[in-house]
């Protein structure tokens, strides 16, 4: 409870202060747009109101990139129409003009009364290091009470500056939410704006799942065509052999038979092969915990797995969480010059987190054919994200986060 409480307060406290700086500018802002509307009654501020108003949308992502650490992301509209009409007649600018004269005023009067409490208990909290060197008749205390007549009056008032801190725990959430509420209720996209993006971003997953469908499918037909078609052929061509050698040569035609038996049987073990790629009988055997063990024991450096799956995600979903790790568990073998691996994969809230990181020197590229486009595809197929760091010494981390629904 105490613990709770005491967090809650601390970011309260560094909402407070980050919002101060935003509604000061916000103020000179104000006072800016005001002269501009007043000059723009006699033509001369006509000229100014897109400069302006583009101060406003870039003071505007400000405050949404402020208000996205702590909650929901606001993605910023983009830049402000050319037109001076448009600019006026747009929405979302309308909503930033109210947004600035609320938190311009309002949001500075709450962030400068959270602000003077803070400095308030800092500074009775300090004053007895400061009392040697101020004058014998200094105001003791912040709030103008007492003076700095004695060491006992200077070694009491840190207990009025511990008032304040805990004045601040139980004041300074509210504060903090009713300087926050502007830009959360009037910063937000437009919703069309944000339907168009979701549509977009849909389209291009499309887009994705289609090519690593295609992908998948020419893979499956090289396979058939360059393996099991050629054993298939040549188990015919074969028997045509032992047919022709069967009256004059029985022991010939008994060898070629055997060497047709051969190939029928490697023909069928690359058929299984070519099914078993397409669907893994692991992951319904074993699961995807099973699985990657499996990966990580048959990979060519030392790897460990970390795992942490409370339930089954969909079967698509640990397919590809199955193809991205052995992707980049090839990788790690083949081009990191690592000595160790790890593999970290959990489950929350309905998502799927795969983590692969590796010693080696780094430098991953997509563009040099390390298979990480391949990954990307099947990734943003399933609507997913993926993150990838390798600077130049390593170490190298791929991140990515699926949907486990069905």
């Amino acid at each position: 409870m105490v613990r709770r409480v005491v967090g809650r307060g601390l970011t309260s406290l560094e909402q407070l202060f980050s919002g101060f700086g935003t509604a000061l500018v916000a103020f000179v802002v104000v006072l800016v747009a005001v002269v501009t509307t007043a000059l723009s009654l006699v033509g001369v501020g006509l000229i100014l109101v897109l400069p302006v108003l583009r101060g406003i949308r870039i003071l505007a992502d400000r405050e949404r990139a402020r208000l996205g650490r702590w909650g929901p992301e606001l993605v910023s509209p983009g830049p402000v129409p050319a037109r001076r009409s448009d600019a006026l007649a747009d929405p979302t600018v309308r909503r930033e003009l109210r947004w600035l004269a609320v938190h311009g005023t309002i949001g500075l009067a709450v962030a400068l009364l959270g602000v003077v409490m803070i400095m308030s208990a800092v500074r009775d909290l300090v004053f007895p290091l400061l009392y040697p060197l101020l004058p014998r008749d200094a105001t003791a205390t912040s709030i103008g009470l007492g003076t700095a007549s004695s060491w006992s009056v200077a070694l009491a008032v840190p207990l009025i500056g511990l008032g304040w801190g805990i004045i601040l725990l139980f004041v300074g959430p509210p504060l903090a939410r009713i300087q926050l509420f502007p830009g959360r209720r009037l910063l937000v996209p437009d919703p069309r704006t944000d339907l168009s993006l979701r549509v977009a971003a849909l389209t291009a997953t499309r887009a994705a799942a289609l090519d690593a469908h295609a992908a998948e499918l020419r893979r499956i037909e090289r396979s058939l065509h360059d393996g099991s078609q050629n054993r298939l052929v040549a188990v015919t061509v074969l028997l045509g052999a032992a047919r022709r050698a069967l009256a004059r040569d029985p022991a010939a035609a008994a060898e070629v038979l055997d060497r047709a038996q051969d190939a029928a049987e490697e023909a069928l073990a690359e058929l299984r092969a070519v099914s078993r790629s397409i669907l893994l009988p692991v992951l319904a055997d074993r699961g995807l915990a099973g699985a990657l063990t499996g990966l990580a024991g048959a990979c060519g450096v030392p790897c460990e797995v970390e795992v942490d799956l409370p339930g089954r995600c969909a079967a698509s979903t640990e397919a590809t969480a199955y193809f991205v790790v052995a992707e980049a568990l090839t990788n790690v073998a083949k081009h990191s010059g690592a000595g160790r691996a790890t593999v970290s994969v959990r489950q929350r809230e309905g998502r799927l987190y795969l983590r692969v990181t590796d010693d080696g020197h780094g430098g991953a590229d997509a563009e040099r054919g390390s298979g990480l486009v391949g990954i990307a595809r099947r990734v943003e197929a399933h609507d997913g994200v993926l993150a990838l760091s390798s600077p130049q010494g390593g170490p190298t981390t791929l991140e990515v986060e699926l949907p486990c629904g069905s």
